[in-house]
């Protein structure tokens, strides 16, 4: 498996990943995946990371602003999705490590996943990757008309952003 940078071209396969994750009613609040464009102007121009094995996309992993304020652009969202069939294979421990390194390459200083409660899966992998849970949120939002609890995990660079 490789880790290599998104590009246009990855992302009819990223979009079926997106929909096998929205799928799940586990992984977002999300009910459709967006179009390329959209999903474009959502994520940072960096840190757009897939999982490749034999020519197919495995999974893929990028990053969100979390505010448009100045004083936060060291501060992103992670988005982390695996094909169902490669789930619990270590991709995405290999993803989130990834990129991981790719943000602290571009001056970020604070990764920030919020995920529902009940999706352990994802809270396990990113506690192993040294983040921390900061909060937990009640009835944050409905999804299919039933609210949602999320856990928001943070991890903080142990290199960037410290003067």
């Amino acid at each position: 498996m490789q880790i290599q940078p998104m590009t246009t071209a990855h992302y009819p396969a990223v979009r079926t990943i997106y929909e096998q994750g929205i799928a799940t009613g586990n992984a977002t609040f999300e009910t459709q995946a967006p179009t390329w464009e959209a999903w474009d102007r959502a994520h940072l121009v960096h840190s757009r990371l897939v999982a490749i094995a034999g020519g197919a996309v495995l999974g893929w992993a990028a990053l969100s602003p979390v505010s448009s304020r100045c004083v936060y652009g060291g501060v992103a969202e992670i988005s982390l999705y695996i094909a169902a069939d490669a789930r619990r294979q270590g991709v995405g421990r290999q993803l989130l490590q990834s990129l991981i390194l790719d943000s602290e390459a571009h001056g970020i200083w604070t990764l920030q996943a919020g995920t529902f409660a009940e999706n352990t899966a994802s809270i396990g992998l990113h506690r192993q990757a040294g983040f921390r849970v900061v909060g937990y949120r009640e009835r944050i939002g409905q999804h299919h008309g039933v609210w949602r609890n999320t856990v928001l995990l943070e991890r903080r660079s142990p290199y960037i952003g410290l003067t």
